[in-house]
């Protein structure tokens, strides 16, 4: 690690390949954990009803399945799966069928990319730089979920919040009590919201999901963290969200996935927060 540290021209471009890896990884969980998940519910519900069994093969699997074409079925070729490259050869098809190829591959791939460089610039190519890594590909992979089904699942949110206790237990980006709080407190802010929303109009006003992310951000950038990601997040949402609906032509009534917006906060909060926060501090006058 300190021999990438101080050869950058060798680390840098090892990182962006990786990236390019992991947003190929990446948009495998997109695609298929969310079907799974939905096969396994069908099968609970089924059992809990009482329900005969019925012939329902599971959805590929994330890991061991090969890639394949959604339209016509045909298994992905190594030459047809290089990230990014593939689907630029290919012109946004695919090579049997001629069925697009959605944009979400080349730019989750290189979105990854640019993020991976982004975390070992900003701290190093030792475990900071990996937490920051493992941090930014859930944050990535919640969003495509979300972006597509409007789930932010257990499987993935979870994990995220325990991911950054377990750094803090090591203070490898602070210490336990700041994460451990920024977990609960972001948890419970949006959980009041939505309950006093819930009382006031008999609505839902967003996903349990919600919660369960901010939650898991907080264990990384410390309660000091939750009220500028919650901000920001709003701010962002505000914005594309607004954007988003005008293109869309949709009335400001359909619903609209929070998750990406919480995700980009809390990346920018993760990175920037220290400086974020004094500034904010500086201009309000309360610094």
């Amino acid at each position: 690690m300190a021999f990438l540290d101080q050869n950058p021209a060798l680390g840098y471009p090892l990182a962006a390949g990786f990236g390019l890896l992991l947003g190929s990884f990446f948009n495998v969980v997109v695609l298929r954990l969310p079907r799974r998940l939905e096969w396994q519910w069908q099968r609970d519900s089924r059992e809990m009803l009482g329900e005969p069994e019925t012939y329902d093969p599971p959805p590929p699997g994330i890991v061991v399945e090969r890639s394949h074409c959604p339209h016509c079925k045909h298994q992905l070729s190594w030459y047809e799966n290089i990230p990014v490259l593939s689907w630029l050869a290919l012109r946004g098809r695919c090579r049997h069928c001629q069925a697009p190829i959605s944009a979400q591959y080349p730019l989750i791939e290189l979105l990854t990319m640019v993020l991976m460089v982004a975390c070992v610039w900003r701290f190093g190519f030792g475990w900071q730089g990996f937490g920051a890594m493992v941090f930014s590909g859930f944050l990535i992979t919640l969003s495509g979920i979300d972006l597509r089904t409007q789930l932010l699942p257990d499987q993935l949110t979870l994990p995220l919040m325990w991911l950054g206790l377990i750094a803090a237990a090591d203070s490898l980006y602070m210490p336990v009590k700041p994460a451990l709080l920024g977990a609960v407190a972001g948890y419970l802010s949006l959980w009041s919201v939505w309950w006093v929303f819930k009382q006031l109009t008999g609505k839902e006003g967003m996903g349990h999901g919600d919660f369960k992310l901010l939650a898991a951000i907080g264990a990384w950038v410390g309660l000091k963290g939750i009220l500028p990601t919650i901000l920001l997040s709003s701010l962002v949402g505000a914005i594309i969200g607004s954007i988003w609906l005008a293109a869309k032509g949709r009335d400001k009534a359909t619903p609209i996935p929070f998750g990406p917006y919480l995700a980009i906060a809390g990346w920018v909060v993760f990175f920037w927060g220290e400086p974020l926060i004094a500034t904010y501090m500086r201009v309000s006058g309360l610094g």
